[in-house]
């Protein structure tokens, strides 16, 4: 009987199922792209010689497709390190077969040593280039051993960057809460940008080299600076005078940080607190009150402003999820706040001004009053149609005249009342 001969491109489609040399090539790749091979060779840990996976003809396709058994057995011999020089070793087990006689066939896979993974995959200037990366690292900073055991990739994925990231980790490491800004950093070849580039992996590093430090919780929001003992750019808040009788020196627009507005309480016992820049210019006159506009969800910083929980405050937010969210933000420092045109006879009333919101706002709020919570709920479940928005500014400002002159009552204690003039 004729024996069948296979081009090279039928042989390696007959052999899909069977590992080649590309196969183990791969397998390589894979242990150094978790950081296997990097890990071991840095701890000492025993790696090589490494058995790989071996996926092999079954018993009955030895006769049943013996050309393509032999094909595939000359394909994976060629590749060895017998053939080669470097890369791995074929452990042979032989059978006898009563047509086909004595053969040998592959029966496991063996990397050798770790040069000749390093060789098969083309890393050795890697590993060399991660040898005198780590060898700074231990000079500079011992205590890391453990985070590069466990993270070694990451001394190549910031291979040029990296002995000045250690420069700064040592740096912070030295000089805990330096009470400066980060700009102010002198350090040869680093500045505010190169920090801000790299500030995923400098935390990190600082992490483990001191766990306890400050470490933030699922829902912090402290930003590097505040964790690590910088000086941050003050949050400012924006202000208008709505009394004119009532401005400071005759200024009726100011900008100050929150910091030093908690020590110089401006003059108003009633404060409207609104997101749109617009709408905080033009509010119209009340008197003795002020309006803060332009924070957005850096209304937590009102917080700081404890001169607040003596006067009367009124928020303005979109009619949305995230509006509803940062009413609640604010009264987690001041109960007492109430909301302006925030309810549902104002949504409907401005039906055709209604946009989509993004990414709704879907978790439970604690702090809203019941016809508050109510409308909120309502347009989480979509109620009203799919993610339903009435923006701030889309609201006709006859509203706002309206609510300012059926909402004049003074809070109780205060002596001044909110009036339109």
């Amino acid at each position: 009987m004729r024996k069948r001969r296979f081009t090279d491109a039928q042989t390696q489609q007959a052999m899909i199922d069977w590992t080649t040399p590309g196969h183990i090539k791969a397998q390589v790749q894979r242990a150094w792209d978790r950081g296997q091979i990097l890990s071991a060779h840095f701890t000492g840990e025993p790696l090589f010689p490494m058995r790989l996976a071996l996926r092999k003809p079954k018993r009955h396709a030895l006769a049943e497709r013996f050309d393509e058994v032999r094909a595939w057995i000359r394909l994976l011999d060629e590749g060895s390190r017998a053939h080669r020089g470097h890369g791995y070793d074929i452990q042979w087990t032989e059978f006898t077969h009563r047509q086909l006689g004595r053969n040998r066939v592959p029966e496991g896979l063996v990397i050798p040593t770790q040069d000749d993974a390093l060789q098969l995959i083309g890393k050795r200037r890697s590993m060399a280039r991660f040898d005198a990366l780590a060898a700074l690292t231990m000079r500079r900073l011992p205590e890391l051993r453990e985070r590069i055991a466990r993270k070694p990739l990451q001394l190549l994925d910031d291979d040029n960057a990296w002995p000045r990231i250690i420069d700064v980790v040592a740096w912070m490491h030295a000089n805990p809460h330096p009470g400066i800004y980060v700009r102010q950093l002198s350090l040869p070849g680093i500045d505010t940008k190169f920090i801000e580039a790299h500030r995923t992996v400098i935390t990190a590093l600082l992490d483990a080299l001191n766990p306890a430090i400050d470490a933030p919780t699922a829902n912090s929001k402290r930003s590097f600076e505040q964790r690590f003992g910088f000086r941050s750019k003050p949050v400012l808040a924006r202000f208008r005078c709505l009394d004119p009788n009532a401005t400071l020196g005759g200024l009726t627009d100011i900008t100050a940080p929150i910091a030093e507005l908690a020590q110089h309480p401006p003059p108003g016992r009633s404060v409207f607190i609104t997101e749109n820049d617009i709408n905080g210019l033009a509010f119209p006159p009340v008197e003795d009150a002020l309006v803060i506009f332009g924070l957005g969800y850096g209304v937590d910083a009102l917080a700081e402003l404890t001169w607040l929980a003596a006067r009367r405050i009124v928020y303005w937010g979109d009619i949305d999820t995230h509006g509803f969210v940062m009413l609640d933000r604010l009264r987690a420092a001041f109960p007492h706040a109430e909301s302006l045109l925030m309810d549902r006879a104002t949504l409907l009333a401005h039906r055709d001004q209604w946009v989509e919101e993004d990414v709704p706002h879907k978790g439970p709020l604690t702090r809203l009053t019941g016809e508050e919570l109510t409308l909120y709920e309502a347009l989480v479940a979509d109620e009203f149609g799919q993610r339903v928005r009435l923006e701030q500014e889309r609201i006709a400002f006859d509203a706002l005249d309206l609510w300012l002159r059926s909402n004049a009552a003074t809070e109780p204690g205060l002596d001044s009342t909110m009036r339109t003039r």
